[in-house]
């Protein structure tokens, strides 16, 4: 445990755990309790969910034989994704991307050993053929209890990060997960007490990123 863990009062202060959260992939194969687990899903619950129609559904996975199956997934993608980004070209942060591919590396090595990896889900088919707006509206449904689930990890000291990887095939995911036909997975987030501490991470300053009015216009430089 860390000295930052405190699933019954959750006393960080928001602006805390927003500053110093960032995706934690090395984690310690220490239990985490189901209490602790409980909390941050029921916080993420709290979350808005278009329309209030709750449609989320979360999978808690501690079985090793399914999180083998989801590790084979996350492997799978990342195999290819490790190409693609290759393939790429050099980037100007180059330095940013080999950490962040090196975390991701061993996450997928040690997929496994994770204690706790949670599935967020949502009620119905991906709109894959819809129009961008409801394909938002459908997956907006989930994301901010996604966030919510992150920060509250965060406040009670879990290292935790979102990945999509598993889900290169949702059929083989909902099959691994023993979900209905029409539940869709959509957010995996594998969590456990982190090897490392926290801290921030390294961003554009505000300024750079805001707009105001049209695309281009930044009075605040």
């Amino acid at each position: 445990m860390t000295e930052e863990h405190d699933v019954d009062g959750l006393e960080m202060p928001l602006v805390d755990a927003m500053e110093t959260q960032r995706s934690v992939r090395r984690l310690r194969t220490d239990a985490v309790d189901d209490d602790t687990i409980l909390r941050v899903i029921e916080l993420a619950t709290k979350a808005p969910t278009s329309g209030g129609e709750q449609r989320w559904e979360f999978v808690v996975v501690r079985d090793p034989d399914v999180k083998h199956q989801l590790a084979r997934l996350n492997r799978q993608a990342w195999s290819v994704y490790r190409r693609l980004r290759a393939g790429a070209g050099r980037r100007h942060d180059a330095a940013t991307s080999a950490e962040i591919a090196e975390a991701v590396q061993w996450q997928a090595d040690h997929f496994e050993e994770v204690p706790v990896v949670v599935v967020a889900c949502l009620h119905g088919r991906s709109p894959v053929l819809a129009p961008p707006v409801l394909a938002s509206r459908w997956y907006g449904s989930a994301y901010p209890a996604v966030q919510n689930l992150l920060l509250a990890a965060r406040a009670v000291g879990l290292g935790a990060t979102l990945t999509t990887l598993p889900l290169w095939s949702t059929t083989l995911a909902r099959r691994t997960l023993g979900l209905p036909s029409k539940v869709t997975p959509v957010a995996v987030i594998p969590m456990g007490w982190p090897e490392d501490g926290y801290g921030p991470r390294a961003r554009k300053p505000v300024a750079d990123v805001v707009h105001l009015d049209r695309y281009g216009c930044r009075p605040f430089r």
